[in-house]
């Protein structure tokens, strides 16, 4: 069980340009933002290069996008901060970034065509190997979420069977691993992975493939609407999707990342954010296994900017002109409560038996209002801290030992209150 103090970070959104600001780079901005993360206590990011824009042609992957890259991780190291940074982008914020030569007359599937598939593998290796002697260089995460291509609701996926996600992801961890050996490179779907029948991206996937799991918990999936912005359900999500996570881990010491989390207005109102941060950190860190929590987002997203979805505006630690929210002092105040008086939890000493098959093709009694979600959930609410375990593992001594479970509960034995 690791015993180290987790990461606390932010997924960083420029407050001037959003993610387009790598057409206008600026230095000074990037300065101005980075010290206003630095001052919340934080110590790393997720940083999002857009593909289009660093490979606008599978065979031209730009110096000058990579070079501003490497200088945006120096900045960060300058100022305490370490860097992950997602490659394949792919998806943000309900927008698409695909070259032009994955769309329309060059149409093909980003996850099998062979050119695109060595011209994706070219491009990690590129950006990893450029950052590979930075001290401050955490890792690469694939993609952000980029398995919302391979199916539905996507209008126009590049559908994809369960073999074929695996052998593409394992083929672009390899890509990262080889730009730069031994870090932090894993990959990051959103919750479909988890919890939509039929998903060709499967938990297995997510919780055996790279060096870390990647859970991403946003309560707009239907907890919010189905438990309300106070409830149970909604402070402890991000806790039950890295429980979640564990069940699927061949290794009980795998550390699981809660990559993003955020308060979405209106499910979280305005002037319940920082309860919502208060109670979602706290359950995290109850959590076995937690490498680190890296909040969405760093800054709103400026009202010039149109189209976004509304609650994408509103998501920021600190406004666009950089100051800070009351969900972002909380995140302060839970960075300095970690970091004077860390204790690692204790074993999550009970477990709620998922039976599922590895293939885990009916997932949907993961997923809220589903059968499991909602035992989980009442289980909580009664008090307990329970884990999950797959039900082939449950007869495994070895591996409820390794876990420190000791008292296994069936779905069908939780009352419904």
């Amino acid at each position: 069980m690791t015993t180290s103090t987790p990461r606390f970070g932010v997924n960083y959104t420029p407050s001037q340009g959003w993610f387009h600001h790598w057409l206008d780079f600026d230095p000074d901005q990037i300065r101005a933002d980075l010290d206003s993360i630095a001052a919340l206590g934080l110590d790393h990011l997720r940083v999002f290069p857009l593909w289009p824009l660093f490979q606008p042609n599978r065979t031209l992957i730009r110096p000058r996008a990579v070079e501003q890259l490497v200088q945006l991780v120096d900045l960060a190291g300058e100022r305490g901060l370490d860097v992950a940074v997602d490659g394949l982008q792919g998806h943000l914020s309900s927008f698409d970034f695909l070259p032009a030569w994955t769309a329309t007359w060059h149409r093909r599937n980003i996850f099998t065509d062979p050119e695109v598939l060595d011209g994706q593998t070219r491009y990690l290796h590129t950006l990893a190997s450029a950052l590979a002697e930075r001290p401050n260089f955490l890792g690469m995460t694939v993609g952000n979420e980029i398995n919302q291509f391979s199916g539905d609701p996507h209008p126009d996926p590049d559908r994809i069977t369960p073999e074929q996600a695996d052998a593409w992801l394992r083929r672009m961890i390899d890509a990262c691993e080889r730009g730069a050996p031994g870090r932090l490179h894993l990959h990051a779907e959103y919750d479909a992975c988890w919890y939509q029948d039929d998903h060709p991206f499967t938990p297995a996937q997510a919780a055996r493939i790279g060096a870390a799991t990647a859970v991403h918990s946003w309560v707009f999936n239907g907890t919010a609407q189905r438990h309300g912005a106070g409830s149970v359900a909604v402070g402890q999500h991000a806790a039950y999707l890295i429980e979640l996570s564990k069940a699927w881990a061949q290794d009980p010491a795998r550390p699981v990342w809660l990559q993003e989390v955020g308060a979405p207005e209106p499910h979280i109102p305005p002037d319940g954010a920082a309860d919502f941060v208060r109670t979602t950190v706290a359950g995290a860190l109850d959590c076995p296994e937690l490498w680190g929590i890296t909040w969405w987002c760093s800054h709103d997203v400026s009202r010039s900017l149109a189209d976004f979805p509304e609650l994408e505006y509103s998501l920021g630690l600190l406004t666009n002109d950089r100051r800070v929210k009351p969900a972002g002092r909380a995140i302060a105040r839970a960075v300095e409560e970690v970091r004077t008086g860390w204790r690692s939890p204790a074993p999550r000493s009970t477990a709620l038996v998922l039976d599922l098959p590895e293939a885990a093709a009916k997932r949907s009694t993961c997923a809220p209002g589903g059968a499991f979600f909602e035992a989980f959930m009442r289980l909580t609410a009664a008090g307990a801290r329970p884990a999950v375990v797959l039900a082939g593992q449950a007869t495994d001594p070895a591996h409820l030992a390794a876990r420190g479970i000791t008292a296994l509960v069936a779905v069908e034995d939780v009352e419904q209150s």
